[in-house]
């Protein structure tokens, strides 16, 4: 299946690419990315996804920034773009100001098989500035590693 519509991303050119290799292999990953989002990312009970081209979702994260300080909401927008099992997952990404910014990104990541695990290679596109790009670049770094550390957890 064919997504419906995808974003115009012409206007928005920022963007950027993070490879990392995973001690998972790709299927684990994949339905990290499409079944799981809760067990990793997502706040838990704020998630609806469904796995399907062109079905929409939608998920929380929550952050503290210190122990005094009060907990932030992060709602994350999208729908999923293309999906090929055990290989690729893209879809896209919409979240408040201090996320996107309100604009549609497009986030694609590739799966591919490695004698130690998976490269995993994810392309965020679309951001509407340098900051945005930045704080996302910076994030997803962690959030990989944190990825990988949860997964292998989970398969012990």
């Amino acid at each position: 299946m064919e997504a419906i519509t995808t974003p115009d991303l012409s206007a928005r050119p920022l963007g950027f690419k993070v490879e990392r290799l995973m001690e998972s292999p790709p299927d684990v990953l994949f339905q990290a990315w499409t079944e799981k989002f809760d067990e990793w990312f997502a706040a838990p009970g704020t998630m609806i996804m469904k796995a399907e081209v062109n079905s929409v979702f939608f998920f929380e994260t929550v952050f503290k920034a210190a122990e005094d300080s009060v907990e932030q909401r992060h709602p994350h927008y999208g729908r999923f773009l293309r999906l090929i099992p055990g290989r690729l997952i893209e879809f896209t990404w919409l979240t408040g100001a201090s996320g996107t910014k309100g604009a549609e990104t497009v986030v694609t990541i590739e799966l591919e098989a490695k004698q130690s695990g998976t490269l995993l290679s994810l392309t965020h596109k679309g951001f509407p500035d340098e900051e945005s790009k930045r704080r996302h670049d910076s994030a997803w770094k962690m959030i990989l590693e944190y990825l990988d550390q949860k997964m292998l957890k989970n398969m012990d």
